[in-house]
C-alpha cells in the first residue's frame, strides 16, 4: 500500500468516526418528531471531504471502492440538501446510516498493510 493509499484510507476512517459520532449524537432522540438539529457548515465539510476522497481515489484504488465512495458522497450531498429543519430526528439518523453503509464497505475493500493489523487479524 502507499502512502497515499494510507492516508487516504486514514482520512476515510476519520470520515466515518465522524459520521458515527454525529448519528450517535442524535440516537436519544430518534422518537423525536422535531427536526435534527445538524449543523449544515459541519456537515458540508464532511461531504467536502468524502468528495475529495471519491475523486482521489479512483486512481489509488479498486472500481468497487470508488463506488461504495461515490454512493456515499451522493446520500451526503441528499443529505445537505434536505438540512436544516426538513428531517426529523429519526430519518435523518437513517440517512446517516444511508451514508456510512457505504463508507464502512469501501473501507472493508481497502486492504490494510500486514504490518498495521492486529496481531489476531493476520489470518486475513
Amino acid at each position: 500500500m502507499t502512502s497515499e493509499q494510507r492516508q487516504l484510507r486514514q482520512t476515510l476512517l476519520f470520515l466515518r468516526t465522524s459520521f458515527e459520532a454525529v448519528q450517535h449524537s442524535i440516537a436519544g432522540r430518534l422518537e423525536d418528531p422535531l427536526p435534527c438539529w445538524l449543523d449544515t457548515s459541519m456537515l458540508s465539510m464532511l461531504s467536502r471531504e468524502l468528495t475529495r476522497c471519491c475523486q482521489q481515489a479512483k486512481p489509488l484504488f479498486a472500481p468497487a471502492v470508488v463506488e461504495q465512495l461515490f454512493i456515499a458522497s451522493q446520500q451526503c450531498d441528499l443529505l445537505l440538501k434536505q438540512c436544516p429543519g426538513v428531517l426529523s430526528s429519526a430519518v435523518c439518523h437513517r440517512q446517516l446510516s444511508a451514508i456510512m453503509l457505504p463508507l464502512t464497505s469501501a473501507i472493508s475493500q481497502i486492504d490494510t498493510p500486514v504490518k498495521r493489523r492486529w496481531p489476531w487479524a493476520k489470518w486475513k
